[in-house]
């Protein structure tokens, strides 16, 4: 039987893991932290019995992966909620938009606008687990759907802002331009409408859920997975270089590139370690959890219904921010996501207590006041916060790379979004997750498709590492 080792436990690990294991290999993960999860982690940062997601926080990706779906993760414990508004975009004078499951009901709310959003996104999203099948898979790969590729590509390849001109009302160009900063990315650039198109896509197809008791709960169902297969995790076991790993047949990287680089050493081919360390990261997020007694006195009224909340106004707003932040500057009014996953998951709080998660986009290895940021851009759109707010944890960017060491300068989505990255990372190869050293692979968010929790990364990857195995 051959042997592999995953070197860390995130949703790509886990998934490449399980993957390995299914096909018969005898599969050890080997984790540096005490936990597993990497960005799906939960705990109580703030106080005893509310439960914080670490990182990820609502899941449209994950619910949408067709990997996860083959698995059965329900069988081991993992059970989506939905809020009643998947996201809402409020505005200055009290008003928002909002974005549900349904494509009829937003295109609805969002009045003369509604006919070119139900044209833009009822295509990709009546067929998104086809449309799913391409682009999830590296650049690089021959069509299943071709002609669905290509009517979700086109909008998709445009700047987020030119795409934004379909729309005639403020609201509906600021909702889209919410979901498009998602990416981390200036919204003037070639495909910074890419994220906006698949993540809209994904909810009015199954919505933007978050997993029960916290994004801990994904973690711990794949590790069941992994289990049940045979496979073994170890905790607390940092890889500094080969020598720390056992003689095997193919070992997985789940890690960032620079990283790689360092483990493998003068093993790794020239062009490879150069295209490694000099991959590009960006900007970084601001997290601030709060303890919130009572819910957060929005102003708009939807917002208080709704999982997902982007604290910020209009889509000039959202640019400019995204622009200065990617220049290394940071906005006096930051983008700032909000979750409220109690909404649709109770057992977070503790009585009239609630977890309130949020982050801000600032600048990589930004060191300044980002929690004063946070607080004001919610207080901005939810006047009278701060005398509910019971307590606080706070993660900087230097907090979230000593954390996880893969969020290099606080990039929590391991890779700057620019237009080469997204079509070609972490280098430009036939298979971007072998190393070129016979054996050894990545599989982070740092390769096709890219950051979200679906574990596509690891399982694509693994698909690599099987064939090696086949040949040896």
């Amino acid at each position: 039987m051959s042997e592999a080792t995953v070197v860390g436990s995130g949703p790509n690990g886990l998934a490449c893991a399980v993957a390995l294991a299914q096909a018969g290999v005898r599969v050890t993960v080997l984790e540096a932290a005490t936990t597993i999860g990497g960005g799906t982690r939960s705990a109580e940062l703030t106080v005893p019995g509310l439960v914080h997601d670490v990182c990820s926080a609502g899941h449209p990706t994950a619910a949408a992966s067709p990997f996860f779906r083959s698995l059965g993760l329900e069988a081991h414990g993992l059970e989506w909620r939905w809020p009643e508004i998947d996201l809402a975009h409020p505005f200055d004078d009290g008003s928002a938009a909002t974005m549900v499951r349904s494509l009829e009901e937003t295109a609805a709310g969002l009045g003369v606008d509604g006919r070119a959003w139900r044209q833009l996104f009822a295509s990709p999203s009546a067929h998104f687990d086809a449309l799913n099948e391409d682009i999830l898979r590296p650049l690089a790969h021959l069509p299943k759907h071709p002609l669905l590729l290509a009517r979700f590509g086109l909008p998709a390849a445009a700047p987020a802002t030119l795409l934004a001109r379909r729309w005639k009302t403020a609201a509906a160009r600021a909702l889209f331009g919410g979901v498009a900063a998602h990416s981390f990315s200036p919204l003037s650039r070639p495909l910074s409408a890419a994220v906006g198109m698949a993540l809209i896509s994904a909810c009015h197809a199954t919505g933007w859920p978050v997993a029960a008791g916290g994004s801990q709960s994904i973690a711990d169902a794949l590790a069941a997975v992994l289990r049940e297969h045979g496979g073994r995790i170890e905790t607390g076991v940092r890889v500094r270089s080969l020598a720390d790993l056992d003689s095997l047949d193919a070992v997985v990287f789940d890690l960032a590139p620079g990283a790689v680089a360092d483990i493998v050493g003068e093993r790794l081919p020239p062009r490879v370690a150069r295209a490694y360390r000099r991959y590009k990261h960006g900007p970084a997020a601001f997290k601030v959890d709060l303890a919130v007694e009572g819910r957060v006195p929005w102003t708009a009224a939807a917002c208080g219904r709704a999982g997902t909340v982007h604290a910020i106004g209009s889509l000039e707003e959202i640019v400019a921010a995204e622009r200065d932040v990617n220049r290394g500057r940071m906005p006096e009014r930051p983008y700032v996501l909000v979750c409220q996953q109690y909404l649709a998951d109770p057992g977070r709080s503790a009585g009239n207590v609630h977890p309130v998660w949020a982050y801000a986009h600032v600048p990589s290895g930004y060191e300044g006041d980002g929690e004063r940021a946070v607080v004001d851009q919610i207080e901005r759109f939810a006047p009278g916060l701060r005398e509910r707010i019971v307590a606080t944890s706070v993660r900087s960017p230097a907090d979230f790379e000593a954390d996880n060491p893969n969020y290099v300068g606080g990039d929590i989505i391991a890779g700057a979004n620019t237009p080469i990255q997204m079509a070609i990372r972490p280098r430009l190869a036939r298979d971007p997750y072998a190393t070129g050293v016979p054996g050894l692979f990545i599989c982070s968010a740092a390769t096709p498709p890219g950051g979200g929790v679906h574990g596509m990364g690891g399982f694509n990857a693994a698909q690599s590492a099987l064939r090696h195995l086949s040949r040896s």
